[in-house]
């Protein structure tokens, strides 16, 4: 009958990747759809039931991203984040190659400590609007924008859901992401400017008919709230400074960001209903309905036979596997989501470490794989599919075909060194 379960389970967990990658349903739906059958047979055939399954998902990981979307929820109406893009856009002078390098750095270190898909939300819209004004296409600027904030959302702890779900299972802490992963995010990254830059040297050749006109925006204009805008940075300043040292005071991340949100919730004491309504609650419940899911495949055994496979390529030198992992995910995250990828492959680590592997390293190749992969494809990551749409207002939209001249070869470079940098530092893992 396990056998039976574990067959059944796994195409339905499948079939629900295969839902999600071609966006057939909504993929919260899938989630919950799948979870729902799930549960239920297990618990028809006696081995998996709803209590295992609410045991099963990491509240941890759900506190922090709720705690970090309420921050965001409270500053976006300021205007804080068109602030920047619009400073970004005046202080390049209307230079094309500027343009990008501000607008990407921009984008990058928000994406450090804030959702990558709310970034790109905030950052697109106004990205789009400095182009039309300096009368030039936003494409090349809108997909570095993407690409550069999947890429140095590996950097932190907080900048990217994969992150969050990885430091949660392993106890990582925010230090141990800039201790480790960091240094390595950094040259990957300017490995991806320099060669956004000689892609797209032929658009960012063309010189802006309307230089004038962006010198005259005034960035304070967009900045609408200050007051609010300057009590929230000062509580999430706080709250980055309390990721530093969560361990030496045994904090758990999630507690430090729903404090840091109740802190600031009280502080400005905003229209609740108008930031509850803001928060995405389908990602929250998408994340949920996932650990479900694989917490299904565990009980039914599927993912002890997955590590029974991968601990005979684990014979392998440890780099070599290591570096393994992170082209297999990458390949993964490239056509899947890397969210579902990474809650899928948690479990799997969990077993190899229990089986006597050295899952230290592993860790960071699951990181680097999930993170860097989802650049490969305009569906790998959900930044990547929202400048996509946002992208379809302008005259030059883009497409799947030209997403993969420019993604995938950013991809490929990024993952190709970031496995180099990865095996030279491999003692240090």
């Amino acid at each position: 009958m396990i056998i039976a379960a574990a067959v059944l389970f796994s195409l339905i967990f499948l079939v629900s990747l295969w839902l999600i990658f071609s966006e057939k349903l909504n993929r919260t739906i899938t989630a919950i759809a799948g979870g729902a059958l799930i549960v239920g047979l297990g618990k028809l055939l006696g081995f998996y039931s709803e209590f295992d399954a609410l045991a099963a998902v990491d509240f941890n990981t759900l506190g922090l991203l709720l705690g970090m979307m309420i921050l965001v929820a409270l500053l976006e109406p300021t205007g804080f984040f068109q602030y920047l893009a619009v400073w970004a856009g005046k202080f390049s002078r209307g230079k094309p190659v500027r343009l990008l390098v501000l607008l990407g750095t921009v984008t990058t270190i928000l994406s450090m400590f804030l959702d990558n898909v709310t970034t790109v939300v905030l950052i697109a819209p106004v990205t789009i609007l400095i182009c039309e004004i300096l009368g030039i296409s936003p494409l090349p600027y809108l997909v570095s924008e993407a690409l550069l904030s999947n890429t140095g959302g590996v950097a932190t702890l907080v900048g990217d859901p994969p992150n969050i779900l990885i430091g949660s299972a392993a106890g990582l802490s925010f230090n141990d992401f800039l201790i480790h992963s960091l240094p390595v995010v950094v040259v990957v990254w300017l490995t991806a400017l320099f060669l956004l830059l000689y892609l797209f040297r032929r658009e960012l050749a063309v010189r802006p008919p309307k230089v004038k006109a962006v010198l005259k925006l005034n960035p304070a204009e967009a900045l609408n709230d200050w007051k609010t805008a300057r009590r929230v940075l000062i509580v999430l300043a706080a709250a980055i400074l309390l990721f530093f040292v969560h361990n030496l005071l045994h904090l758990s991340p999630s507690f430090v960001a729903l404090s840091a949100a109740a802190v600031a919730l009280v502080w400005v004491r905003p229209n609740i209903n108008e930031t509850l309504r803001k928060i995405e609650w389908s990602v929250l419940i998408f994340f949920a309905a996932l650990f479900i899911m694989v917490g299904g495949l565990e009980a039914a055994g599927v993912l002890g036979s997955l590590v029974r496979v991968m601990e005979r390529a684990a014979v392998m030198p440890p780099v070599l596997f290591g570096v393994l992992i992170i082209w297999a995910v990458a390949g993964l995250s490239a056509i899947v989501d890397n969210v579902p990828i990474t809650i899928a492959l948690i479990p799997v680590i969990h077993g190899l470490g229990a089986a006597g592997v050295d899952i230290g390293p592993l860790w960071w190749a699951l990181a680097f794989g999930a993170g860097f992969g989802g650049n490969g494809t305009i569906i790998g990551s959900t930044a990547n599919i929202v400048v996509a749409t946002l992208s379809e207002k302008t005259r030059t939209p883009i497409t799947s075909k030209l997403w993969n001249k420019r993604g995938l070869p950013v991809m490929l470079a990024t993952c190709a060194v970031a496995s180099i940098l990865y095996a030279i530092a491999f003692p240090l893992f």
